[in-house]
């Protein structure tokens, strides 16, 4: 193993859900009083004019998921911020369509099965995001942003499931659980069935796509869920998704398409249908007229810039994952 921790920390926690939350938040709260509540998606979150839906998906996350909702709470005291803000921050992508969290992820099926993704987020958490490795029974390795719990990015459980998560830009929706929630809640599966049954009953949210997979299964599963609908195909070919809803359920056809999730989810889906594709060359591919796979400009039309990348490769021997930072060809985990 090698860490760079000059740009993205490592830490490993262990304890209750609320120490594990107030682990984090500490970790994170230079950041958030630094940049992220002072940003203007911050400011929206936490108006009173949702104070309803935030208090809708408090009671649902508190009556569900418990220990989550502890995690949450311990998250806020560890940031020193009001509780109802954080938790309306990590209520964002419910609360609106169109939020600054990207991500484009490439699906490789076959008997080693490679899902490589790009970690697109608010350009100013760069150089503040973290690996969280949680320690003890339903443990996990994930990928985290200051202010936010685990499970929207990219994370491998104990139990050897790997996930990597985009953000699906869902309108019309009314949640009643935050869609960070079930992702969280997906960390603490055992297993694909176990995901399956979470998502397929799951109150309605805004949208994610997942890539999954599992050591010592040779299935690819590409899923998106949002609004009361889920919908999931094997991957078996090579493909791309990025951050519009496109296995076909009917609840998800109601949703904003960006000109970078279009141009990045065609030049993608070209990248991959060439003769032996370098996962890492798609990821960090910046050319032609269209808006970047790999997005590194001040000027991003969607205020997003690549945070990270991960590489994760299963096979018979089991899962081998390298993580790099976002401005850079340097893989700062290899595992």
């Amino acid at each position: 193993m090698s860490i760079d921790a000059s740009n993205l920390g490592w830490i490993r926690v262990t304890g209750t859900p609320y120490d594990i939350g107030f682990a984090l938040g500490q970790r994170g709260s230079h950041a958030v009083r630094q940049h992220l509540v002072t940003c203007d998606l911050w400011t929206r979150a936490v108006s009173d004019v949702h104070r309803p839906a935030i208090a809708r998906m408090a009671a649902g996350t508190r009556e569900l998921f418990p220990e989550i909702f502890s995690e949450i709470t311990g998250l806020a005291d560890g940031l020193g911020q009001p509780f109802d803000d954080v938790f309306a921050w990590n209520c964002r992508g419910d609360l609106f369509a169109n939020t600054s969290d990207g991500c484009t992820t490439v699906q490789m099926p076959g008997e080693n099965i490679v899902i490589a993704h790009n970690e697109d987020g608010l350009p100013f958490f760069d150089g503040h995001c973290f690996i969280a490795e949680i320690v003890g029974p339903g443990g996990f390795t994930s990928f985290c942003y200051p202010g936010s719990i685990p499970g929207h990015t990219f994370a491998t459980t104990a139990s050897g499931l790997v996930m990597t998560a985009n953000n699906l830009r869902l309108t019309g929706v009314t949640p009643h659980i935050p869609r960070m929630v079930l992702g969280r809640a997906m960390l603490n599966c055992r297993n694909i069935g176990d995901v399956r049954d979470l998502l397929g009953g799951a109150p309605a949210s805004g949208g994610f796509h997942y890539s999954l997979a599992q050591t010592g299964l040779n299935a690819l599963i590409s899923l998106e869920f949002g609004g009361g609908g889920y919908i999931e195909k094997e991957v078996r070919r090579p493909s791309v998704h990025a951050n519009h809803a496109v296995l076909g359920h009917r609840v998800h056809q109601n949703q904003i398409i960006t000109d970078s999730s279009r141009d990045r989810q065609a030049r993608g889906s070209a990248l991959v249908g060439l003769p032996n594709p370098d996962v890492m060359e798609i990821l960090r591919d910046t050319t032609g007229n269209a808006l970047p796979i790999w997005r590194r400009c001040p000027d991003d039309p969607d205020n997003e810039n690549t945070i990270a990348s991960a590489i994760f490769r299963l096979s018979a021997s089991g899962l081998h994952w390298t993580f790099h930072r976002g401005d850079s060809n340097v893989a700062v985990y290899d595992n």
